[in-house]
């Protein structure tokens, strides 16, 4: 994350409690979250970000919401 994005006095993101949806359209991945927000990527980069994210939801379990490694 850039250092300008966020301050010290600037609140933490909320935690989304609700999975986004994916659908493949035309060879491409997208990617529908809360609020709106939606992400476009290619076969190879929906892959990669679906390990990673299988990864790291591995690894959260198994730690608090205020450990920070």
């Amino acid at each position: 994350m850039k250092d300008d994005m966020m301050t010290d006095d600037t609140p933490p993101p909320q935690a989304q409690t609700v999975a986004g949806v994916a659908n493949a359209e035309r060879g491409l991945v997208i990617l529908d979250g809360p609020d709106g927000v939606a992400v476009t990527m290619t076969p190879e980069a929906a892959f990669g970000t679906g390990q990673s994210l299988i990864a790291a939801a591995a690894a959260a379990r198994y730690q608090r919401p205020d450990d920070t490694a």
